[in-house]
């Protein structure tokens, strides 16, 4: 139900029966970094800088990938191996790889349409798509595509009345898990956004314009899906807000900042699993199995908000270990091909999740991107797991060179 108490319907399909998806991808773009110097090049520089971009010097965001990648797996090469299987069970659903598609904002800013194209090949090849609230697609329609199969990550409204509504929403689309969001208590200090005047939508200054009319494709196909905008919000916005009066929308519409107090109504209210995003440390992992929270994804939102603080994988190791049997510990932040999804869950994670690879990935292909990224990824670690010798995905951590 909207603001003015009008009802927003899910359309439901019949369950289909789901067939492995075979793994086919373009050999020009055979890793995540070909696809993001392709994406530069296809998109204008304000979409490029803010789905690239970290924070402040960027600082954590080249140390989240450079620390993973400081992880080493050992090989047993004489050991007996018949087959290696990606399958992992999360949450009472067996997914066919143990990564899925993290929640970003604003993804048809940087590929018109991207939501929806991620979310249709996360469904095919059966891995999760979580949606962000500030996206560019709505919820009903992600669950429509995905069957009701997407995750949806809530950003904390102000208000009770629309925190309620929005999650009334998620629950009505059948979405299997409620993610929330503890690590934006305040905007990030991008340096590169604030020279793009980048916000919903973008700000048309002269540089931008001759931006966009530099990238035809991304210009024609924005036209034809329309100008991106956050869908999910739009039945509490005002019409037609000025980048001044949207700015002053959104900072009056969510409180990022969570507490115990917060979270305890959200977890009566949910009846599905509940995940907290952006734990740093283990005394909120620890809060988090307190509260009876289902899963906590370690991140530090891919270093957009805090430069100082530390890599993703540090904290997932200490937290892994002293809580790896109270909840499910999962990842995102830094990753970026098959072999870091093999260090990250050789390193403790049960579920990894990556979100810039797919936007350079749809950002390069457009509608194949998500499949093309996705199948990439299974080849790469299915390459990992076979030259270490893994045969499950629950056996990496037998691999885990441990440094002392």
């Amino acid at each position: 139900m909207d603001a003015d108490g009008k009802n927003i319907s899910v359309i439901k399909k019949p369950k289909m029966t789901h067939k492995k998806k075979e793994i086919s991808y373009n050999s020009k773009y055979p890793s995540v970094e070909d696809l993001r110097a392709k994406a530069k090049k296809r998109i204008p520089k304000f979409a490029f800088e803010y789905l690239d971009g970290g924070c402040n010097e960027d600082v954590n965001l080249h140390k989240n990938t450079a620390e993973i990648r400081d992880v080493e797996l050992l090989p047993y090469y004489l050991s007996k191996h018949t087959s290696s299987n990606m399958e992992t069970e999360l949450f009472g659903h067996t997914y066919d790889a143990p990564f899925g598609i993290a929640p970003v904002g604003l993804q048809g800013l940087m590929w018109p349409n991207a939501p929806e194209i991620l979310a249709k090949a996360a469904f095919d090849h059966n891995v999760p798509f979580i949606l962000s609230t500030v996206t560019t697609s709505s919820i009903e329609r992600i669950a429509e595509i995905t069957e009701g199969r997407a995750w949806f990550q809530l950003y904390h409204p102000a208000e009770n009345k629309l925190r309620d509504d929005i999650i009334n929403r998620a629950q009505d689309a059948e979405c299997p898990v409620l993610v929330i969001l503890c690590d934006v208590p305040t905007f990030g200090f991008r340096p590169r956004d604030i020279r793009n005047g980048l916000a919903m939508p973008p700000k048309m200054s002269i540089q931008n314009i001759l931006q966009i009319l530099g990238k035809p494709k991304w210009a024609l196909n924005t036209l034809k899906y329309g100008q991106p905008s956050f869908e999910t919000l739009k039945p509490y916005m005002p019409k037609n807000l000025d980048l001044k009066q949207l700015g002053k929308f959104m900072d009056q519409t969510f409180s990022g900042r969570l507490n115990e107090e917060k979270i305890k109504p959200i977890r009566d209210m949910w009846k599905g699993k509940l995940v907290l995003k952006g734990v740093a440390n283990e005394a909120d992992a620890e809060k988090a199995i307190r509260l009876g929270l289902d899963g906590i994804i370690v991140s530090n939102h891919g270093g957009r908000q805090l430069d100082a603080g530390e890599s993703s994988i540090k904290p997932l190791t200490r937290i892994a270990e002293k809580y790896g049997n109270d909840i499910k510990v999962m990842m995102d932040s830094g990753l970026r091909s098959g072999p870091d999804i093999a260090r990250t869950l050789a390193s403790g994670a049960e579920f990894t999740f990556l979100g810039r690879s797919f936007m350079y990935g749809v950002s390069a292909l457009g509608t194949k991107g998500g499949d093309h990224t996705i199948s990439i990824l299974k080849r790469q670690l299915q390459q990992v797991m076979e030259q270490i010798c893994c045969e499950d995905v629950d056996d990496f951590h037998k691999h885990l060179i441990r440094k002392k």
